[in-house]
């Protein structure tokens, strides 16, 4: 039976349909927001994973070119690898899904969401997050919804929900807001340097605009009546824990206050092979236990022992306590022949961050549903497995380095100079050497310490810090500049990036409910006092940008020439600006409006590009001398070229002091010869004069 649903929401009418297509998928759903409609299924494998205690969930967004009428491109015209785009949206659908599946249940679940249909108006991402969550709802999967997602826009100062794609680019902040009853679980944004308690109430209208919504999927799962799947919870055997609990929990504790990562993670890795071995031991063969559920009891204990410690003495991991910041140092130039270069660290989280600057050339081309689009500042994060110890394949970057790379880029944006001031293609790259935990934080500072260094003129520099949280029952300690560890352990990871002024992007996930928006207001508050520090320690090091650019980066000089000499400058077939590039080995661009980009580290070749610039699309000047050339000759007089595309007429009157009764007895074709302008009529015809420039020689 198909069943449709309707809801208003931003202003716009949302809909859903249930029975009518994907109807061998354990839930499935399409999600229609004006012309946009994206189709969303879920599915799961019968039987749990094997030896797995963690949530085996896959989510793929898929952007079908036809959905904008478009064929793909390259070789094989049909969709290839994951866009940018594509893997970031998936990770939004992801994370405020994952926390939400009811314990115990680990059976392989995948989430595909398939764009069908898009307009130039609706984004798809909003309405994938609660196809999803419907999705869900309907199947048997235990999941414990439902969920929406909203987007939020502030325009001329006031909050909009879902903001057409057109105005996006004009607001204050774009939040992409995922939230269940009463709390929110993730946020996901930028913003144009706003204030904590902006961001707060741009939360609060989230919460607000999503509700109904919400209401929606109530009664759609009301109506759909779906049993659930039945989830044993996970049984701990009581004795097994109390002899777990007496051979490890002293030395555990004793551990988990090792400051240094390294050691800690190899003493508790020790003893955990020790306590496998003792509690074994303490059985007979035939009754000793699997060490999986010894090392799940201690895991568990591990777990305890950490946040207690947090809870109670206000002491963590490594003896912080919770508003303190890591050790931080940089330095900046150490790499000679790149552009700018600044290595960060914090702690054990260590960043090589590295600017490199390109003409307009360089510009990524990003073939979007809806249209063409070109990135002249982009941020790209590198998690090398060395980092942490490992040893792993190399291969292209994955979902968390897209992630990580997209918020540290969206951070650091907001104060990249304008392309009229700097027109630069700017590429950074963030090297993590070593890490526990706030990489992408990491990466946004030495982005900013990079930027400086290679003299590109931003505003001011970007901080970030990553916060966390222990919650047990009333009592709730929020963490500065969290360890890997708290990251894992902890009930929320909140990253915070912004300016000495205000916050430039933000992202949250929350692995518990009830969070209220207190709680919120003072991490974020909390975030600005370390934010603030980090950026006193950066400014220690560069406190603005240097002056002169790299000796090794290409120096870009602007001109202007007017609209209609933009032919002259390119030529038929583009001959003579290829020509200009062939002969001074320049780079060069110019646009519709008249700018031309001539970039080339060696100043004499950018002149003598400038020049030949200037020579095809110079003017006639009245009262000027020019050596033309004779082009053509007339019983009326001589046409002379007296600059590249430009001609003028020499009348038979104007070529000698005395009367002449034949052009041909004065010039002939090809003959060069000195002239001045005498007038340009408004049409643009140019009068030129040998007579008044007999006795005269060009200036030098």
């Amino acid at each position: 039976m198909i069943k449709r649903y309707e809801t208003a929401f931003g202003g716009r009418t949302l809909s859903v349909e249930i029975g009518k297509m994907a109807r061998q998928a354990h839930g499935s759903c399409t999600v229609r927001y004006g012309d946009t409609i994206v189709l969303v299924t879920a599915c799961r494998l019968d039987k749990p994973a094997a030896s797995t205690d963690f949530m085996p969930l896959t989510v793929n967004y898929m952007e079908m070119t036809y959905a904008a009428g478009k064929i793909p491109g390259g070789f094989f015209k049909r969709e290839g690898r994951p866009t940018e785009k594509e893997v970031l949206t998936s990770r939004l659908i992801d994370r405020p899904l994952r926390p939400l599946f009811a314990e115990g249940y680990y059976q392989e679940t995948q989430i595909v969401a398939t764009v069908m249909s898009v307009d130039p108006e609706n984004d798809p991402e909003i309405i994938a997050i609660i196809g999803a969550s419907i999705a869900l709802e309907i199947s048997d999967i235990p999941f414990l919804g439902p969920i929406a997602g909203v987007r939020v826009g502030s325009i001329n100062g006031n909050f909009v929900c879902n903001p057409p794609l057109k105005d996006q680019k004009d607001s204050e902040i774009d939040l992409i807001v995922a939230g269940a009853e009463g709390s929110i679980i993730m946020v996901e944004g930028g913003a144009k340097v706003v204030s904590e308690d902006f961001t707060i109430n741009a939360l609060r209208f989230a919460q607000e605009s999503m509700q109904c919504v919400l209401d929606l999927q109530k009664k759609i799962r009301a109506e759909a009546g779906v049993k659930k799947l039945t989830v044993a919870p996970h049984v701990v055997d009581a004795d097994l824990s109390v002899k777990v609990k007496g051979l490890s929990e002293g030395k555990l504790r004793a551990a988990l206050r090792i400051p240094v990562k390294t050691e800690r993670y190899a003493t508790i890795s020790n003893l955990k092979k020790e306590v496998v071995e003792g509690v074994k031991a303490l059985y007979d063969i035939k009754d000793a236990p699997k060490d999986a559920q010894i090392e799940h009891i201690f895991s568990d204990l591990k777990y305890d022992i950490m946040r207690d410690t947090v809870i109670k003495e206000k002491r963590r991991v490594d003896g912080r306590g919770p508003r303190d910041i890591r050790n931080i140092t940089s330095d900046v130039g150490l790499l000679p022949r790149t552009h700018g270069s600044a290595l960060f660290t914090r702690g054990e989280t260590q960043a090589m961050v590295v600017t490199t600057l390109g003409t307009s050339e360089d510009e990524q081309k990003i073939d979007a549903l809806t249209g063409w689009a070109y990135k002249r500042f982009m941020l790209h994060y590198n998690f090398p497995p060395y980092s942490v110890g490992e040893v792993k394949v190399l291969r292209g970057p994955g979902r968390r380095e897209v992630g990580h790379g997209a918020l540290a880029e969206r951070a650091v944006a907001k104060v990249i100079p304008d392309n009229d001031v700097f027109p630069y293609t700017v590429r950074v790259v963030s090297d993590i050497l070593e890490s526990n935990g706030s990489s992408s934080m990491a990466s946004i500072c030495g982005a900013s310490l990079s930027l400086m260094d290679a003299g590109v003129p931003v505003k001011s520099h970007v901080a970030g810090i990553a916060m966390g949280l222990i919650k047990e029952g009333d009592e709730t300690v929020i963490l500065s500049d969290i360890l890997g560890d708290e990251d894992h352990l902890g009930d929320m990871d909140f990253k915070v990036a912004g300016t000495a002024e205000g916050i430039t992007a933000l992202q949250m996930d929350i692995k518990i409910g009830g969070l209220t928006a207190d709680i919120m207001k003072d991490a974020l508050y909390q975030a600005r006092e370390g934010r603030l520090h980090i950026l006193g320690k950066m400014m220690e090091t560069i406190t603005a940008p240097r002056t002169d650019l790299s000796a090794y980066a290409p120096r870009i000089v602007t001109i202007y020439v007017r609209p209609e000499k933009i032919k002259d400058v390119i030529g038929p077939g583009g001959k003579n600006i290829k020509g200009i590039i062939l002969e001074t080995g320049v780079k060069m661009d110019i646009d519709d409006t008249g700018k031309v980009n001539i970039a080339s580290s060696d100043d004499s070749a950018a002149q003598r590009a400038i020049a030949l610039v200037r020579k095809l699309t110079q003017e006639a000047e009245i009262g000027k001398l020019y050596m033309g050339k004779v082009k053509k000759i007339t019983d009326f007089g001589a046409f002379v070229e007296i600059f590249h595309g430009t001609e003028g007429l020499v009348h038979i009157s104007q070529l000698a002091e005395e009367r002449v009764k034949n052009v041909r007895d004065i010039l002939k074709e090809g003959d060069e010869v000195l002239v001045k302008v005498v007038e340009v009529d408004q049409a643009g015809k140019i009068r030129l004069s040998r007579k008044d420039a007999l006795g005269q020689t060009l200036p030098q």
